[in-house]
């Protein structure tokens, strides 16, 4: 059974990841703007993840028999300035969603809630690729500009992606 806090926190959390959804509709919007309908559809994606993140958690707080609690969603930023600084502003959001995770890590270490830092585990585990892969997409970006044949080869990549949720998982 886990703590009034934590489940605070993790409600929290799940308010937290929709709002992640909703700024990575409004990367996607800012994308197909701009005729990038790959990146639009890797943000898409990224919403869909998100989503599943936040059905996760709760989940997990219905498991431990508690109450799950909605929230109202903060407006994201939806004015860009380009699509390098959309995915530097992604990466940036994922390092803050990192620094969340861990945050309700050292809660459930703390109270030695060993079923909530089970579920966290998975998280983490996560957040290592999450951080990874914009780190790597902004990376290309500023390789190839934000213009060219460069741009449009990563465009036609991430046209491809699409949102599978792990097998045997909530």
């Amino acid at each position: 059974m886990i703590s009034e806090k934590m489940t605070e926190k993790l409600n929290d959390q799940i308010k937290h990841e929709l709002y992640s959804g909703h700024l990575y509709l409004s990367m996607a919007a800012y994308c197909a703007s701009i005729d990038l309908d790959g990146f639009s559809n890797f943000f898409v994606v990224q919403e869909q993840e998100e989503r599943f993140h936040a059905m996760k958690f709760f989940h997990y707080i219905v498991e431990q028999d508690k109450d799950v609690k909605i929230f109202g969603l903060d407006q994201p930023e939806t004015e860009f300035d380009s699509l390098e600084a959309v995915i530097d502003a992604a990466w940036k959001h994922e390092q803050k969603v990192t620094k969340r995770l861990y945050d309700l890590m050292n809660l459930a270490n703390e109270e030695k809630d060993f079923a909530t830092q089970s579920l966290l585990k998975w998280f983490i585990d996560e957040q290592v690729e999450e951080e990874a892969s914009m780190l790597g997409l902004l990376k290309k970006v500023k390789l190839v500009g934000d213009k060219g044949q460069g741009i449009f080869m990563l465009d036609k990549e991430l046209a491809e992606r699409t949102f599978a949720p792990p097998a045997a998982e909530k």
